[in-house]
């Protein structure tokens, strides 16, 4: 899953979470029934975990260019640092 792929995931389980929610609350308050509110929002969460888990196709529309190994350990060289002393005062050379 690219960048974008996981944000559009992520939007969608927010967006359809809370419309489950609000749906399921809906319902239940309407006909009264507790259980059958509960039951609505756990058919949100599953339609919404079988949507934005799996890594579908919509979900990779910009891959990742990725290096060639032997280009990635040509270019892998930690940079130089560079460690500078530490001033003392005069006050703690005496």
């Amino acid at each position: 899953m690219d960048w974008q792929g996981q944000k559009l995931s992520e939007q969608l389980m927010q967006i359809m979470l809370v419309a489950s929610a609000l749906i399921a609350f809906a319902v239940g308050y309407v006909i009264g029934s507790f259980r059958l509110m509960l039951l609505i929002y756990l058919g949100g969460v599953v339609l919404t975990t079988l949507i934005t888990v799996p890594n579908w196709p919509f979900f990779n529309r910009h891959p990742l260019k990725w290096l060639d190994s032997d280009e990635a350990e040509r270019n892998s060289t930690p940079p130089e640092t560079v460690v500078q002393k530490k001033k003392t005062s005069k006050a703690h050379q005496k």
